[in-house]
């Protein structure tokens, strides 16, 4: 039996959401172009109470926002203005700096609601690593969907499983949300170098091997295997090629030369950055 990589993820709160965090870990750093991996568990705000993630900077990667449950307004130093629902993909692309904020609409916050998504990162390839930012919205009605024999599969960005999602990735990528009956399976083929499963809720085995709950599995490359679903199960798949090279991650900062970090680290806390219009509170830089 093949040895599995598992990530257990450690908890951390972003502005007083719970989340799960599997990547990075010492474990492992990346899978594919993915080097940071937050899970927003399902949480539910009192009225009046909401997520405010205030200005932030970026370099060197893209993020892309997903929820299952409630929504977020994404504002940027672009003049990107978004109300990212349920099943949408926000996507953005840092470049050389980015500033963005991240909160729930005023309209949801003030009924009470629930939220529960997930947040990644993806490194940019070298050669996208600086130059301009960019930012796209892609409706749930705009990806692709495979529905057969018990299995679901929403390919979120990227391709795989004979599906191609619209969100401009910058390397060869995978991400896919998977919704599993009782007694189902799932090939999962090896047309990618690196990949992992992460259980977002249900009983799955792999090749025959339980996983836990919020558990992150990574693959051994080059061989295609097979869940079972011994429960309804929810699910995300994710990897694509490796990175081009090692990355440093430093606080917002990811780059493949630690002096372009440690230079945006100075441009940040010297106020020398782009700014989201209209917005005037910034989190500050934390001290090493």
């Amino acid at each position: 039996m093949t040895t599995l990589t598992v990530i257990r993820p450690r908890p951390e709160d972003v502005e007083g959401q719970p989340i799960l965090r599997p990547l990075p870990s010492r474990e492992c750093r990346s899978v594919g172009p993915f080097v940071f991996f937050d899970h927003m568990l399902l949480t539910r705000y009192a009225p009046g109470h909401g997520m405010n993630i205030r200005q932030h900077p970026h370099i060197g990667l893209s993020t892309l926002t997903y929820l299952f449950e409630g929504a977020l307004q994404h504002k940027d130093s672009l003049g990107s203005d978004q109300v990212v629902q349920a099943g949408d993909v926000s996507w953005m692309t840092a470049g050389s700096a980015i500033a963005h904020v991240e909160r729930t609409p005023e309209a949801l916050k003030a009924s009470g609601f629930s939220l529960h998504g997930l947040q990644v990162w993806l490194a940019s390839p070298k050669d996208h690593e600086t130059g301009p930012g960019h930012y796209s919205h892609h409706p749930a009605a705009s990806l692709p969907v495979s529905d057969n024999l018990g299995v679901q599969i929403r390919l979120i960005a990227g391709n795989g499983f004979c599906l191609k999602s619209p969100v401009p990735v910058l390397s060869p990528t995978l991400y896919a949300e998977v919704q599993m009956q009782t007694a189902t399976t799932l090939l999962i083929p090896d047309e990618h170098e690196e990949r992992a499963v992460y259980v977002l809720a249900g009983d799955a085995q792999l090749d025959g091997e339980a996983l836990e709950v919020h558990s992150l599995v990574v693959l051994p490359a080059g061989q295609e295997m097979t869940l079972f679903s011994d429960s309804d199960c929810h699910l995300v798949v994710f990897g694509g090629a490796p990175l081009d090279g090692p990355r440093r991650i430093n606080w917002n900062f990811v780059a493949s030369d630690p002096a372009v970090i440690e230079q945006a680290r100075q441009r940040w806390a010297a106020g020398d950055w782009p700014t989201v219009p209209g917005e005037s509170e910034r989190i500050e830089l934390p001290v090493r």
